[in-house]
């Protein structure tokens, strides 16, 4: 008998891939294979009978079916959503002002923080960063003058702009 999937977790993620989503389901023991529409699963494993988990690949924004294969044939599908991730957000600087000589930490807090590539105080880039995870970033401030707008790149592209003000 062909496995049967009952549900995913979750139904949708990043067009990036790289996340687990949960096959939930009867007879995948011995999977050989689990697909995103036409792309394989980055990997998996069979936790169970009932439940594999599989690493997302990469795709395009849109619903794709996801599929199980075993010896015993191939599954119905179940409908996965790729959603493109949003860009970095800034919520608030931690202080908002600073010395002209920069050299002072300031918390970053906002959301989808993770994987920061760029911290920019105007056009001048931030002295070090440690990521505190996806809500919070802490930057140490480039030496400046007047008002500028702080901004944080990912993968997903650029922030808003915070202002930070020199003295």
């Amino acid at each position: 008998m062909s496995p049967i999937l009952l549900a995913i977790v979750p139904t949708s993620g990043p067009t990036t891939g790289s996340n687990p989503v949960l096959l939930i389901g009867t007879g995948l023991t011995g999977a050989t294979q689990v697909m995103f529409g036409g792309t394989p699963a980055s990997s998996f494993t069979v936790d169970f009978d009932g439940a594999i988990t599989a690493i997302a690949p990469p795709g395009t924004a849109g619903p794709v079916s996801v599929t199980v294969t075993t010896p015993s044939g191939t599954s119905n599908a179940a409908t996965y959503t790729y959603q493109e991730a949003a860009p970095p957000t800034i919520l608030a600087l931690v202080p908002p002002i600073g010395l002209a000589r920069g050299g002072l930490p300031v918390l970053i807090v906002g959301h989808g923080l993770t994987g920061a590539t760029a911290v920019l105080f105007g056009t001048t880039p931030a002295l070090n960063v440690t990521s505190l995870g996806d809500g919070a970033i802490l930057a140490i401030s480039p030496p400046g003058t007047g008002t500028v707008q702080v901004t944080v790149t990912t993968g997903a592209g650029t922030s808003n702009g915070a202002t930070y003000t020199y003295l």
